[in-house]
């Protein structure tokens, strides 16, 4: 059968490609065009369009950009309606994907959403739209499930977090090889991941970089991102002590003791990998001013407190992120006693998650409705 996927952001190529991975063991023949990245391209298939030339971020940028926006949009809508396939998977990256949706299923094409746009906390409205034009919803939050399904009467199926399977064996790699492929010193190690996108690591990397001297018995990491050049991230460290490793944030994260991390998907990441973390955010004044009023009232903005429905983590956001406080949570999550509590919090994090094989049971899934 014919799969069409769009994923919007690295994270997408990340759970696309072991989703087509899993939808391959079910289906022999199955053939994928897609928008996405660098992973899901290894996998199988034709790549329409990478996630490096879709990635706007904040409210001043989506504007800018919308003329752009609006070419991808009825590019894809052409290119969809060529490969005619037997069903479209659109993996997050709502404000794109949902406009495809509707499009979609006003010409009888199924659809289906894996990963839902987190309308818990802000947009709440596009339920509606998701409702008409979505056929089948895969969620991978444990609170999505009773939102969707208590609230707004819209059955939904929990997968677990494609997060688990992604991570894998990773905590088994050889901590010895790695620093010596590295260049790094037998001192423990402090990753920082300032976020993927260049607006977000402008802002995050110089605050992240003030306390490296601070701290002398560590030694800084920074968690290059795979769609950034190395030479992005020149200018910020010519006059620091800090190393840099590339497209290998999970290598990084299971030899790590502690991390800097920008809020997203890579605040579950460092928690499923059992390392205490400071989660950061700085956005521009205006996007975050907007931010502020559209997002409805949800107390935590990382997704290691949301789930747990607790404050495990720090968060510093917008002018609570500078040197002063960055350097006094550091000081606190590298403490035995606090570290103690941060593992056990994350232990009952991920039985929360549902465990493993979330690729599989969507795959299954799909599968099974469009065959």
């Amino acid at each position: 059968m014919k799969y069409y996927i769009i994923a919007g952001e690295a994270s997408g190529d990340l759970h696309g490609s072991n989703l087509m991975k899993a939808l391959l063991k079910k289906d022999i023949n199955a053939e994928f065009r897609f928008w996405g990245g660098d992973l899901m391209q290894n996998v199988s298939g034709t790549l329409v369009k990478h996630y490096k030339e879709l990635a706007f971020m904040g409210f001043l940028e989506v504007v800018m950009n919308l003329r752009t926006i609006t070419k991808n949009l009825s590019f894809c809508k052409q290119d969809i309606k060529a490969y005619n396939p037997d069903v479209i998977i659109f993996i997050d990256y709502p404000g794109f994907n949902l406009r495809i949706a509707k499009w979609a299923k006003q010409k009888g094409l199924k659809t289906h959403y894996y990963i839902s746009p987190q309308i818990w906390a802000w947009k709440e409205n596009r339920i509606e739209a998701i409702k008409r034009d979505v056929d089948k919803m895969y969620v991978i939050l444990p609170f999505e499930k009773e939102f969707y399904e208590s609230k707004h009467n819209y059955p939904v199926e929990f997968v677990g977090h494609p997060l688990i399977d992604a991570i894998g064996d990773r905590n088994q790699i050889d901590e010895y090889e790695f620093r010596a492929e590295h260049e790094l010193s037998e001192k423990p190690i402090i990753a920082l991941l300032p976020g993927s996108r260049k607006q977000e690591i402008r802002k995050m990397l110089s605050v992240m970089l003030s306390v490296v001297n601070d701290f002398k018995d560590y030694q800084f990491v920074i968690a290059g991102a795979p769609s950034q050049e190395f030479s992005f991230y020149k200018p910020f460290i010519n006059d620091v002590d800090v190393h840099f490793v590339s497209n290998q944030t999970h290598d990084l994260l299971s030899v790590s003791t502690a991390a800097l991390v920008t809020s997203g998907t890579a605040t579950l990441e460092t928690a499923l990998f059992k390392v205490p973390e400071v989660v950061c955010y700085k956005g521009s004044w205006l996007s975050y001013q907007i931010g502020k009023r559209l997002v409805k009232h949800i107390k935590y903005i990382s997704l290691v407190n949301l789930i747990m429905d607790k404050e495990v983590v720090t968060e510093l956001i917008q002018n609570e992120f500078n040197t002063k406080n960055l350097k006094q949570e550091l000081t606190i999550i590298l403490d035995d006693y606090e570290r103690t509590k941060f593992f056990i919090n994350y232990y009952d994090l991920e039985k929360k998650l549902g465990g493993k094989g979330a690729s599989e049971k969507v795959a299954e899934l799909i599968y099974n409705c469009i065959n």
